[in-house]
């Protein structure tokens, strides 16, 4: 089989570089005339609008420069066209002067001295080994634990309680401590 040379093909059907269409000369002399008559409209309205601008300039100044006989008006000042704002009495006020003295009693019932206390229960285990490995995680955050043996309706378990804790906000505080150590399981419950 033969083999084609396509690079030799392509050189050979080599075409002349086409020339770029000329624009027609009409169409660039119609935009140089189609731009002078923008200018010229332009200008044109600018020279209106100075003369109607002048003329009402010049009446107005027609009208300032006239002569007053000052023999025969009377002297009128700035306030003279203007209403003359009432003059006010000065205000009296009655609780600047009575806010010294005033007093508030309020009547606070104590909140009655709660026995309550609390325990966080962090883990239920059935072997004592898994409830000693948790408590040994509790000790590595800094807090202390202990593991209580108790028996239920199925069986021994062996609970991690940390407390009592005498506020439920200490209580929290040391839950959101075993948190950050990834230890979520612990509720918090009266005491009983």
């Amino acid at each position: 089989m033969a083999q084609k040379d396509y690079v030799a093909r392509s050189q050979k059907k080599k075409q002349p570089p086409r020339k770029k269409k000329q624009a027609p000369q009409a169409v660039a002399w119609v935009k140089v005339v189609l731009a002078i008559l923008v200018v010229s409209v332009f200008v044109a309205g600018l020279w209106y609008l100075k003369d109607a601008t002048g003329d009402d300039a010049s009446k107005s100044s027609e009208s300032a420069q006239a002569p007053v006989d000052s023999a025969n008006a009377p002297a009128k000042s700035i306030n003279d066209e203007k209403d003359p704002l009432p003059v006010l009495k000065e205000e009296d006020w009655e609780f600047i002067e009575g806010l010294p003295s005033y007093s508030v009693e309020v009547e606070v019932d104590e909140l009655p001295n709660s026995d309550r206390r609390y325990l966080m229960q962090c883990g239920s285990f059935r072997k004592q080994s898994q409830a000693e490995e948790l408590k040994a995680t509790i000790a590595f955050q800094g807090l202390e634990s202990q593991v209580l043996e108790s028996e239920g309706s199925k069986g021994i378990w062996f609970r991690v309680v940390l407390g009592p804790y005498e506020t439920k906000r200490d209580a929290e505080r040391d839950r959101h401590a075993l948190r950050s150590a990834r230890i979520n399981r612990c509720q918090i419950w009266n005491w009983d």
